[in-house]
């Protein structure tokens, strides 16, 4: 069983280990290196983990038998939006739901703050990422180039109260 739960500075160094050795394999399938994107999530660093912490950024964490198997990250953009980041889970304890619950955790937290909606960039390329993000309510709302990184970024958001037929309630009830 998962606990979800805030993350404190203390445990900083145990999700900057699970968030860099979750988005490895993204890197693996990517191709991406610290030479071609030294600013790829699987090579973050401890300073810039504390950096986006000092920007408001609010860590959660899953937890099993004392052990953090998953984490995100979310920041306040706007009264009515927050941002999701850093959404990970080790590979060893992938397929199992628990993405999802974190994503819902997500969710909820969004709507308990009183805003509406959640983005995201990813990878665009990451056609398996986008289905699943679809699949749990997020739809694309652009993609854009940037010179600095090798692959296209691709936006999503979710609306609370927005999910697609099928899709089910929204932890907002709306």
């Amino acid at each position: 069983m998962y606990v979800i739960r805030n993350v404190g500075e203390n445990e900083f160094p145990a999700c900057l280990a699970v968030i860099c050795e979750s988005f490895e394999t993204v890197a693996q399938v990517f191709s991406l290196t610290r030479e071609n994107c030294p600013s790829h999530t699987s090579f973050m660093t401890y300073e810039k983990l504390l950096g986006n912490a000092a920007r408001g950024w609010r860590f959660f964490a899953a937890e099993q038998d004392g052990v953090l198997v998953g984490c995100y990250a979310l920041s306040r953009e706007a009264e009515d939006s927050f941002e999701l980041h850093n959404l990970a889970v080790l590979p060893a304890y992938r397929h199992r739901g628990l993405g999802r619950r974190l994503l819902d955790d997500a969710k909820a937290r969004v709507c308990a703050a009183g805003a509406k909606k959640l983005c995201i960039g990813i990878i665009e390329e990451s056609a398996v990422l986008k289905r699943w993000y679809m699949e749990n309510g997020f739809v694309p709302t652009g993609t854009r180039r940037f010179p600095h990184l090798p692959f296209t970024v691709g936006f999503l958001e979710w609306q609370a109260g927005g999910a697609p037929a099928g899709a089910g309630r929204t932890p907002c009830g709306r």
